[in-house]
């Protein structure tokens, strides 16, 4: 009887394709195996000292321990909107323009859940983080995907972005009313200059949908390159918001703090739904990433040259091996293209291949789409001597 209860929602979410690799991952760490991961992308550093001390200073203060503001305490949205003063020159009304959230994929998912009707359609390029897309779909939604063109500098090419949104936008059907972004881009690492906001806020007016712009990895950019932010265009709040965390710039990602700012329309909407969800962060995480925010922020940089020099490791380290690897100029990912000999596996069988003969793994990906499937992510999360070691185990893989 109870068989015949169909779940609707979780039946259109697909077999989770990392959920593969996990498993072979699992059984050989229990097996007594060493396996090199690169395969998440979960800081390995500790926490900024400060960051730490202001958490364990609230926690022993009375009347921290109650329930929080769903939306995010002032004192965090105030310093949420200083650090897009100083960073980005934007300003941001605290009470109207942004809301703490608890790491940016639980905003970006409440958001879709609280601003998408059945049937409404999102446009999603891929390869995707997965949550871009299935967030729409838990919500709901229709995706449409459309292709991201970009070159061997991991640069995105405007005019044919342009032309497949267009594209996309007059074959949509139903039309269109979201769009989401994310550059630096997980998993390509693909990066965008302010031009391509300016061109897309525009089209967005025109054709009258929505902008959800992701920039998680926004602090982790090389050789010179700065990431952009969307709300730096005039009238883009008319139009987007843009999500953040903590998670990677400050080795936060356990303490999931991240925030929406933008649109007043989209904000409400997730502060609506907020509230009937959750009663926020636990108040000293919500106080010590305000000092996170509004403290020296020499920390990021730190943090952000531990993740130059793995690139850097890991380029040279592979390379040797016989795996060439194209450096990224943002993000703490590598997309690698499969090696030449391997490349007919695709990505799936060489990450199982990978892992259990070389004990190390990468996430294949064809996780985050088809157009993905003849590439591997691999994140910068392991120390030099592990790179080191996962060089010299590919290296006899590859041989074989």
């Amino acid at each position: 009887m109870f068989d015949e209860i169909r779940f609707n929602t979780i039946e259109r979410l697909p077999n989770y394709v990392f959920a593969e690799v996990n498993a072979i991952k699992l059984a050989a760490r229990r097996a007594g195996e060493d396996i090199i991961d690169f395969s998440m992308g979960n800081p390995s550093g500790k926490t900024p000292q400060h960051i730490i001390d202001k958490l364990c200073d609230s926690a022993n203060k009375e009347k921290t321990s109650g329930y929080s503001a769903s939306a995010g305490i002032y004192k965090l949205r105030l310093a949420i909107c200083s650090w897009y003063k100083r960073k980005y020159q934007v300003e941001l009304d605290p009470e109207t323009e942004a809301v703490a959230t608890m790491g940016s994929k639980e905003g970006f998912v409440n958001l879709a859940r609280a601003i998408i009707n059945p049937g409404d359609v999102a446009i999603v390029p891929t390869p995707a983080y997965p949550i871009h897309t299935h967030g729409f779909i838990l919500a709901g939604g229709s995706v449409s995907k459309m292709p991201m063109y970009y070159n061997d500098k991991f640069e995105l090419d405007e005019n044919k972005f342009f032309e497949s949104l267009e594209y996309t936008l007059r074959e949509s059907e139903p039309r269109a009313r979201y769009l989401v972004v994310n550059f630096p881009h997980n998993p390509t690492t693909v990066t965008v200059q302010k031009s391509f906001y300016e061109r897309l806020v525009k089209i967005a007016k025109k054709e009258r949908f929505y902008i959800i712009s992701d920039i998680a990895y926004a602090e982790l950019t090389f050789k010179g390159y700065k990431t952009p932010s969307i709300l730096e265009v005039d009238g883009a709040k008319d139009v987007a918001v843009e999500c953040y965390t903590l998670s990677k710039s400050y080795n936060m990602a356990g303490w999931r703090v991240g925030f929406l700012v933008g649109n007043k329309r989209l904000i409400s909407a997730l502060k609506k739904i907020k509230s009937w969800l959750d009663y926020g962060m636990y108040t000293p995480i919500q106080v010590a990433a305000t000092i996170a925010l509004d403290s020296d922020q020499s920390c990021v940089e730190e943090i952000r040259k531990i993740y130059e020099k793995r690139l850097e490791i890991t380029v040279d380290a592979f390379g040797n091996a016989g795996w060439n690897l194209l450096e990224p100029s943002a993000s703490m990912f590598i997309w690698a293209k499969l090696p030449p000999q391997k490349a007919h596996l695709k990505s799936l069988e060489f990450s199982k291949q990978l892992l259990q003969k070389a004990q190390v793994a990468v996430s294949p990906g064809v996780g985050f789409g088809e157009a993905g499937d003849e590439y591997v992510r691999i994140a910068l999360i392991e120390n030099e001597n592990r790179i080191r070691q996962a060089a010299r185990n590919i290296k006899k893989y590859l041989k074989e």
